[in-house]
């Protein structure tokens, strides 16, 4: 039996890496898509200022892409390194999607991404390639991760095999891996959550340079940019919220348990009410306060029936329950800022169609709220990341291997170190991704006053 604190520091670990390659990767995957369009719009307009943009943003994203690689590395070393049982009990059907991930989207985005950085003065049709090459490989990388991923939430399509007296899953079925409905439903929703950050990402930016007072060809400049990713946020907000909930009625029927966990839901059964606010207390098994119910809302949240039956956490063993209180809170904060993100994307579309530009220069509050916005989907994202993974607890894979079950044979001096090593190795990271985005960010594009007459635009002062 391995020693509770190495189980409980290796999950730390891995949990602050995941969280901390979760900064870089969300931005990634939504600023390139427009970046991509802006390639689109320059080659078929020829207009300069849409190779401008591209050229900007795309800068943005080269310093997030760079430093979330050097993460996402590092991360994947833990399976060898802390999770070695885990390794070797899922290396048949683990490795498959990392190979792929590797071999197909991470080789296809960074070619790319080094014909579009390197080659960008070239011809537009290569430039208008590239960046969709390299959004291709970003949205293909997060598929291979997902499917690893949706096996560890729903396995199927394997056998369980006994080699040497030890039991190792079998890999029997690719497709039914590949189209688990975990995997599809998980990876719309977080990479529509991706666009939100990139798109929220490029209107604080461009709020903070209407709040500074941009004229000529800079406040067209962001007027455009502005105007993309509102439209972007408008999309990837509604849809985020109806993918989430198709991934919760998935939830449901796949893993009851976690989903019982989203609402503390301790007594299942049919037109289950929904609770506005709710205290769970899994020492006595129940909200110890309930308020504003809404009949049978529960009920079609999980089955999409207001009478469909609900299972509650009391139908499952305690020491199969995930805990509690994490997934409860973590959930209710991602849905409020998820309606948070909807309700300041249609607001500030609904008053730049009416007034423009100049409507949302009139309402410096409102530019300010998009300013300060900018963290807030990081955060929706990492709740979301922690109701999916703390809500599979006490799993690894479920109903499969404990977690208990996967660490590595290690002390928990070992541990200590390599959790300091790479707290203070990311923490740098980290800063040094702040420091540069924000600085470049401030500092804004330098445009030509006309195309072919150099440069003359001055940065705005941060």
């Amino acid at each position: 039996m391995p020693n509770q604190l190495v189980v409980d520091l290796s999950r730390l670990q891995f949990g602050l890496t995941a969280a901390f390659h979760f900064i870089f990767v969300p931005l990634t995957i939504g600023l390139i898509i427009l970046v991509a369009v802006m390639e689109s719009l320059y080659r078929r307009t020829k207009d300069e200022m849409y190779r401008e943009m591209a050229d900007f943003w795309g800068k943005l994203y080269a310093i997030n892409f760079v430093l979330g690689v050097v993460t996402g590395i590092t991360m994947e070393f833990q399976f060898g390194t802390n999770w070695s049982e885990y390794s070797k009990f899922m290396g048949d059907i683990f490795g498959i999607p990392l190979a792929i991930e590797a071999l197909l989207a991470f080789f296809l985005e960074s070619t790319f991404f080094g014909i579009w950085f390197f080659g960008r003065e070239r011809w537009p049709q290569l430039r208008e390639l590239s960046a969709w090459m390299v959004a291709l490989g970003t949205n293909l990388s997060a598929l291979w991760i997902i499917t690893a991923n949706g096996f560890m939430q729903h396995p199927v399509g394997y056998k369980i095999v006994e080699i040497d007296g030890r039991k190792l899953i079998h890999l029997e079925n690719f497709w039914e891996v590949f189209f688990n409905p975990n995997v599809w439903w998980m990876l719309v929703h977080t990479i529509l959550a991706s666009y939100i950050v990139g798109s929220f990402f490029v209107l604080g930016v461009s709020a903070y340079h209407f709040l500074k007072g941009v004229s000529g060809r800079k406040r067209e400049f962001f007027e455009r940019s502005f105007r993309m990713a509102l439209v972007m946020a408008v999309l990837a907000t509604l849809l985020t919220a109806v993918t989430g909930h198709f991934q919760g009625v998935n939830t449901a029927r796949t893993q009851p348990v976690k989903a019982a966990a989203f609402e503390a839901v301790w007594e299942g059964g049919k037109g289950v009410p929904f609770y506005l606010f709710s205290i769970p207390v899994p020492s006595q098994e129940k909200n110890i306060l309930e308020c504003c119910p809404i009949p049978y809302l529960g009920s079609f949240l999980y089955t999409n029936n207001p009478f469909g039956e609900v299972k509650g956490l009391k139908d499952f063993p305690a020491e199969d329950r995930p805990p509690v209180v994490v997934v409860t809170w973590a959930f209710r904060l991602m849905v409020g800022l998820g309606i948070y993100f909807l309700a300041v994307a249609v607001y500030t579309w609904w008053k730049y169609r009416r007034g423009g530009l100049e409507a949302l220069e009139r309402s410096p509050k409102l530019l300010k709220v998009l300013l300060y916005s900018i963290p807030l989907p990081y955060i929706s994202h990492w709740l979301g990341w922690s109701v999916t993974e703390f809500g599979r607890q006490p799993w690894v894979v479920y109903g499969l291997m404990r977690t208990s079950e996967a660490v590595s044979p290690v002390s928990v001096g070992d541990v200590v170190f390599s959790l300091v090593g790479l707290t203070f190795f990311y923490g740098v990271l980290i800063v040094a991704d702040i420091y540069l985005l924000s600085k470049l960010a401030k500092e804004g594009p330098h445009l030509e006053e006309a195309p072919g007459k150099g440069i003359s635009g001055r940065p705005v002062e941060a």
